[in-house]
């Protein structure tokens, strides 16, 4: 499903990551500062590497030596942040649909309605960013992502800035989500517990390197 042997340098980090990962949930576990993050950010689009190849499903987004880089709106992967980046001056509804809305209907797989009822945020709807607890914020940058209808979602330690108990909250509706969109899933944290209760599989990566 998605294949990539790549390098990235900056500022005296070298990253040098290569592997093969099918469908399904896939997490990427490792210390902090390791690269975890930079290699999220490669994979989405949003860093260029110095050396490499990237595909998914058979077509090749990157390839430094043929000089081709497929930009990161035209991969349609959603990438979901610690902090969920919501739009504070927009509502719980229209941060929700603000993917949606570049979406061709053809190409949504998920309405509104069903994933306010699968991350359980109908209430919410109209309220805005500063008024949501830290869970409720990660629940709707979640349905954000899933409403974008990506072909593949990238969690970048989504639940790092909540305290252990908003953490068991919130574990279930991740858990809930793989369960139920089958959408393929790569889960970053240095939380190996978080992995292990997410994913069907497990990398280690440490000091800019992914270990398969």
């Amino acid at each position: 499903m998605l294949e990539f042997n790549l390098e990235f340098e900056r500022g005296g980090f070298l990253l040098q990551a290569a592997a093969r990962i099918e469908a399904g949930a896939t997490g990427i576990c490792g210390p902090s500062g390791c690269g975890k993050s930079t290699l999220l950010a490669l994979l989405a689009g949003l860093l260029p590497p110095r050396s490499g190849t990237l595909s998914f499903r058979g077509q090749t987004l990157v390839d430094v030596a043929a000089k081709k880089h497929v930009p990161a709106w035209q991969r349609h992967f959603a990438l979901v942040f610690q902090d969920g980046q919501l739009f504070p001056h927009l509502t719980v509804q229209d941060n929700l649909l603000y993917g949606y809305r570049r979406r061709a209907a053809g190409e949504r797989r998920f309405e509104l309605q069903q994933v306010l009822d699968l991350l359980e945020i109908g209430p919410l709807v109209a309220r805005r960013p500063a008024q949501l607890s830290g869970g409720e914020r990660s629940r709707v940058a979640l349905g954000r992502a899933l409403l974008y209808s990506p072909q593949l979602l990238l969690l970048d330690e989504p639940l790092a800035a909540l305290d252990e108990r908003l953490k068991q909250q919130i574990l279930p509706f991740l858990r809930r989500v793989k369960q139920e969109t089958h959408l393929p899933m790569l889960y970053v944290s240095h939380a190996r517990a978080e992995v292990e209760y997410l994913a069907d599989r497990t990398l280690w990566m440490e000091g800019g390197r992914l270990l398969t």
